[in-house]
Formats: C-alpha cells, structure tokens, sequence
C-alpha cells in the first residue's frame, strides 16, 4: 500500500449558519430597496446574497496541510523540521490560548466557530514566532500527521 501523497488535509469551512445569515443579508437589501421597485429589489436580493455567500465562502476557504514535510496553514508553509511538540487544546484550552495566553508573536490561524485548536512550538532559533495556533475540528490527527511528517524527514 502507497502512503497518501497528503497525511493531513483540512477546510475550515464556514458554518452552515452563515449560509443563512447570507440569504437573510439579501433578503435585507431587498426590503431597502423595495421603494425603488421590482427590479431593484429582486437585483438587491440577489446581489446582496451573492455578496455576503462570497464573503462567508473566502473565509471559510483557509486550508491547513501537512505534505512533502512541510505544514501549510493559509498563507504560512513551514517546514516540519522547524517544528516542536504539538499540544491538543480542548475548547477551553483553546479559548484561553486565544485571549489571556496569546502572545503576539505567535501565528494565529483563527476561526472562532470551530472550539478546538492545535498549539504546536517553533523550535527554529531564526524565527521570532514561539508557536503556531491553528483552529482546527481534528487537533489529534494534526499533531499525529505532524509527528509522522517528522519522523520521515
């Protein structure tokens, strides 16, 4: 059996509230533009849905990836050499490293939907960034997708 070209693989997609909150946001531009008539107020609902599912969608569209050694988060790739030990945070965990322990150094990778996090060290002695904080529904698999991508480099 061939090892996946991808250990780890994760969307932070939106929740499907937001998908609801969108529609409401065009039924909203409508209502305001219902004085100036039909067409306005049909082309209010669809552009003001259109608009606020585009938002919700590129927000929800961060990916995190461990593949060829390195940890993709968003915009950050860092290799996996570069990388301590991985802690699991629980939601309370999490929600204390994203206030009172935040240090502002750190990398961020938040989504305030999703309880569950990843706090993994920055062990490279160039990089002043002491850890990486990346929201996250699956911090077990992470941390041990991690733990695999270090073992192999």
């Amino acid at each position: 059996m061939q090892p996946s070209a991808t250990p780890y693989e994760e969307r932070l997609t939106a929740p499907r509230s937001w998908w609801l909150i969108s529609v409401l946001v065009g039924v909203a531009l409508a209502l305001v533009l219902l004085p100036f008539g039909t067409l306005p107020m049909l082309g209010g609902l669809a552009g003001g849905t259109a608009a606020a599912a585009v938002t919700a969608s590129s927000y929800g569209s961060v990916r995190i990836r461990v593949v060829g050694g390195s940890l993709i988060a968003g915009e950050a790739k860092i290799p996996v050499t570069a990388l301590g030990e991985a802690e699991v945070l629980d939601a309370e965990e999490a929600r204390a490293w994203r206030t009172h322990k935040a240090d502002t150094r750190a990398f961020l990778l938040l989504r305030a939907y999703i309880p569950t996090a990843l706090r993994v060290e920055v062990t490279d002695p160039e990089d002043p960034t002491p850890y990486l904080y990346l929201s996250t529904r699956e911090p077990e698999r992470l941390a041990e997708a991690l733990k695999a991508a270090r073992a192999t480099v």
